[in-house]
């Protein structure tokens, strides 16, 4: 974004260390501002929205990006056609273009560089892979208050299960 410049991180090599090319390129190929950033699960909702406030003094007091992660619903075809085995269909879900445009005109975010990124499936998979793909310091979510959070698990409570970084949940 323009007006946002972060002054340059060394990167300290260790030598003897092997470094799989792939992994370096994907790493080189990102926007520097992102890399080590927060991530950020929304989806607009109140709980999503205090997880974005939190995520984006993160940001500023870590002097990074902020990695804006909405999870598009995808529906299993058994339900339409009762096919076997059961194949996943993405629906085209337009409330990302709207939290874009929401999140274009917030305040709040132009004191950091962001990007918001849509993915489909599950959001507790989702949003730890974008965490890898960023190599992200953090990732930060709201709580699921409600019937069918008790029910089939928070995600916030499986993210913080099966992360491999740290996971901070906002109530």
């Amino acid at each position: 974004m323009a007006g946002y410049e972060f002054p340059e991180r060394k990167r300290v090599v260790d030598p003897s260390s092997t470094t799989d090319p792939a992994e370096e390129a994907a790493c080189t190929s990102r926007d520097p501002a992102f890399l080590h950033g927060v991530v950020v699960g929304f989806d607009g909702s109140t709980s999503s929205e205090r997880a974005l406030a939190y995520a984006v003094g993160m940001a500023v007091r870590s002097n990074c990006g902020l990695i804006i992660v909405h999870v598009a619903n995808r529906l299993p075809t058994t339900v339409w056609a009762g096919c076997e085995p059961p194949a996943l269909v993405d629906v085209p879900d337009h409330r990302t273009e709207i939290l874009g445009l929401e999140l274009a005109c917030a305040e709040n975010l132009s004191e950091v560089p962001w990007v918001l990124l849509e993915r489909g499936g599950d959001i507790c998979h989702e949003l730890e892979e974008v965490g890898q793909e960023y190599q992200a310091d953090a990732i930060v979510v709201g709580t699921t208050h409600g019937l069918i959070g008790r029910i089939f698990g928070s995600v916030s409570g499986r993210l913080a299960r099966r992360a491999q970084r740290p996971v901070v949940v906002i109530p």
